[in-house]
């Protein structure tokens, strides 16, 4: 399939059920009449409340009106970011923290993630922070922060809970396993109360170090205990708290959301992948943003059409809501480079092309 059919067959599922020139028709009953588009979110017009999350900026209706029916709210709009930068091994950048960071700086990226880390012995400090954000006019950064599975590279880490990769008898009963896919990193049971009691902390000592926000990784970590051995389950039940496993990161991304915002009320959430918890109303108006990798590519390999379809199909509810949906991709060659960036322009994803092991850079726009 040529660049030009796979981009066209993209847009047509991607804007399926949107038409340019109405009104938004809200959850609860309201209307936005603005001239640029018809978009519709809600199932139950004029039976219940409306709300529109929008996190700190402006809401403009371009000459028309916003009516709410019933007992609403409008709580500002995140602008979103034209680029992005998204480095986990800072210190591939330079040899020193301070050089390190007057690049981030210099990056012109409207938002940057970052390991808080520059490597395993220093993090990058308040100042540092500072620094960067004040690279580019209206800056967020946000430090990274892995919620699914355990890294054995961070302070919180025991090196008698494994022995040459294996769990020993003093691991905590959170730990699963190692992650096939990333040496060092254990999946974890993340509802687990011995869980959250690092990671909360965590979210609690980013954000005093004057972050922006926090960026979530492996919010998808769901999906590993939604394989019983034969088959995919959506939507299975945990049996240790007799919920779905979506609904128990569901819980967590919001308690870390509740934290993080505890001293700044604007701080930003933004989880990567899992992107299936976007049906989830509460999950929806609690994140501010949502990252998505490997969309359209995997390497220099085309997706198949149909997968694309179904991770878009969860993407359009945060576009629809008005939520930056983030796309990262790691091809290297300059065909995939540019089918990348032109399929994310035609959906209205802000891209990122770079490296796997973001340790650059790489290219960003929208």
């Amino acid at each position: 399939m040529d660049f030009r059919t796979f981009a066209i067959a993209l847009f047509s599922f991607a804007y399926s059920g949107f038409s340019f020139g109405g009104s938004l028709v809200l959850n609860g009953g309201g209307s936005y009449t603005g001239g640029t588009g018809v978009i519709q979110t809600g199932t139950s017009p004029g039976s219940g409340t409306s709300t529109i999350t929008v996190g700190g900026g402006t809401l403009t209706l371009g000459g028309g009106t916003l009516t709410l029916g019933g007992s609403n709210s409008v709580t500002g709009i995140i602008t979103p970011p034209k680029s992005f930068a998204y480095v986990l091994q800072p210190d591939a950048l330079a040899k020193k923290s301070a050089d390190a960071v007057k690049k981030i700086a210099a990056s012109k990226r409207d938002w940057v993630i970052i390991d808080p880390s520059f490597n395993a012995k220093s993090d990058f400090t308040p100042a540092d922070i500072i620094a960067i954000r004040q690279g580019q006019p209206g800056r967020k950064v946000l430090a990274y922060l892995s919620i699914g599975e355990a890294e054995s590279y961070r302070p919180y880490w025991n090196a008698a809970w494994t022995k040459k990769g294996k769990l020993t008898a003093s691991a905590p009963s959170f730990l699963v396993k190692e992650s096939p896919q990333w040496k060092g990193n254990y999946v974890v049971k993340y509802w687990q109360p011995g869980w959250q009691n690092i990671i909360l902390p965590m979210v609690d000592k980013l954000m005093g170090r004057g972050f922006d926000g926090i960026y979530l990784d492996i919010v998808d970590g769901f999906e590993s205990f939604e394989f019983d051995g034969k088959n995919w389950i959506d939507d299975r039940v945990n049996p240790e708290t007799a919920q779905t496993y979506r609904r128990d990161m569901v819980d967590l991304v919001k308690k870390i959301a509740i934290r993080a915002r505890a001293g700044k009320s604007d701080a930003l959430i933004i989880p990567q992948n899992g992107v299936q918890l976007l049906e989830h109303a509460d999950f929806l108006s609690t994140i501010s943003a949502v990252g998505i990798e490997d969309l359209f590519t995997n390497g220099n390999t085309l997706q198949p059409l149909e997968f694309t379809n179904y991770i878009l199909d969860f993407a359009t509810l945060a576009l629809a809501a008005s939520k930056p949906v983030l796309l990262i991709e790691y091809p290297t060659k300059t065909d995939r480079l540019n089918l990348v960036q032109q399929a994310a322009r035609q959906v209205g994803l802000i891209w990122l092309t770079t490296d796997r092991a973001l340790k650059t850079l790489g290219k960003s726009g929208n």
